[in-house]
């Protein structure tokens, strides 16, 4: 496959209100399905230092990271070694990244096995800042050749690594049994690491019953733990979805609480996750697609502590909205998304000021060549939004 060169939209860090420049990284891949899938899939983190870093593959399928501390200027893509890993970047299959105390950063990746829908969850760890990565390492301790995919991490304010995964050992257990006639989906298994990675601790069950193939939203909770929200079968086959929090250091999880009341009957993963963000007053926000009353839509609800909606549940206002996500500062809310309606992809975000009363809709841009979903990221008090297709990454300030 020919080199492409990704543009990254940038401005000053201190402002960026849109500026062009260089980050040269290869993309790859194909168009999938519908949803249009690419190996474009990449994410980003604010360093402590205020640098904007992203992970990604380069056309040659190498896991490469890239660094930016002004917003102007990026560093030469930096090739990470991962041995003989096979690295998923598609879809809500993505390459991540996260930083905690004391210099320590981590990326993990779903490596796919030798059978369809089978994965473990690889991660390199970082002691320096970045500088260095060790090799990769198997994050959870069973090995079977089954689904460990959609990993989702983050550290908590403590400086504890949590990292959260859709797993299938008790649908196998259950089909050992009875064919797996009585186990519904999947289940979400945690572990937590309390040295940035260097040991973790016990595979613990956070639920059975999720959905398959959606990636698993996190957010920082009240307290300094971690709230997560996940497609979920509820009974009748019912495909909502639900909410716990996990107590800072790794301690222990909430009862889970329906978060989503669509009451989509569907027996099949929609491979389409949802996104939450930290709100005032210790709720949340959040963003989810669903079906409901046969009217598809990407809708937004303000969930109370316990995860349950409180208030009116709204619907984005574009019919073909896809894999948003959702952000926020303050009273400031932030949610992005695609859609495609045939021939161009249009990238448009949803703004309020109100803590998510109402709301204004800015068109960010469009394509009509391969596009990454796009994401938002944190910074201080600052929110940016990120979008990568074949020609560009843009990275837009939503506020001020």
């Amino acid at each position: 496959m020919r080199r492409r060169t990704v543009v990254a939209a940038l401005g000053v860090l201190s402002c960026w209100p849109y500026v062009r420049a260089l980050a040269h990284a290869g993309d790859t891949h194909r168009h999938a399905q519908a949803g249009r899938r690419t190996g474009l899939a990449m994410s980003s983190a604010f360093a402590p230092d205020g640098s904007l870093w992203m992970v990604g593959l380069n056309q040659r399928r190498q896991l490469f990271v890239q660094r930016s501390s002004d917003g102007a200027h990026w560093s030469a893509p930096r090739v990470i070694d991962t041995g003989h890993d096979t690295i998923a970047a598609e879809g809500e299959l993505r390459p991540k990244l996260a930083f905690g105390p004391d210099r320590r950063v981590v990326i993990s990746y779903t490596q796919p096995l030798s059978k369809p829908y089978t994965g473990e969850i690889r991660m390199l760890r970082s002691v320096d800042g970045g500088a260095s990565f060790s090799l990769p390492f198997t994050v959870h301790r069973d090995r079977q050749l089954i689904t460990h995919r959609f990993e989702s991490i983050a550290f908590d304010s403590s400086g504890a690594l949590h990292t959260l995964w859709i797993d299938k050992r008790d649908l196998e257990a259950a089909r050992l049994k009875d064919d797996g006639g009585s186990y519904a989906g999947a289940a979400i298994y945690r572990n937590v690491s309390l040295d940035g990675g260097r040991t973790f601790g016990p595979d613990i069950k956070l639920a059975d019953h999720s959905c398959e193939c959606c990636r698993i939203a996190l957010a920082p909770a009240a307290g300094g733990g971690l709230a997560a929200m996940w497609r979920h079968v509820f009974a009748g086959n019912v495909r909502d979805h639900a909410f716990c929090t996990i107590a800072a250091g790794g301690g222990s999880a909430s009862e889970m609480r329906r978060a989503s009341f669509d009451e989509w009957k569907i027996d099949a993963c929609p491979h389409h996750g949802p996104g939450l963000a930290s709100g005032t007053g210790g709720g949340y926000h959040a963003v989810w697609f669903g079906v409901r009353h046969d009217v598809p839509a990407i809708r937004y609800a303000l969930l109370d502590e316990q995860g349950a909606p409180r208030g009116p549940v709204l619907e984005l206002p574009d019919a073909g909205a896809e894999h948003a996500d959702v952000g926020s500062v303050g009273t400031n809310v932030a949610i992005v998304w695609r859609s495609f309606d045939g021939a161009c992809t249009r990238y448009s975000a949803w703004l309020s000021n109100d803590d998510g009363r109402t709301f204004a809709m800015r068109v960010l841009g469009s394509t009509e060549d391969e596009s990454d979903n796009p994401f938002l990221v944190r910074r201080d008090r600052q929110l940016f939004a990120i979008w990568r297709t074949r020609q560009e990454v843009r990275v837009e300030r939503m506020f001020g």
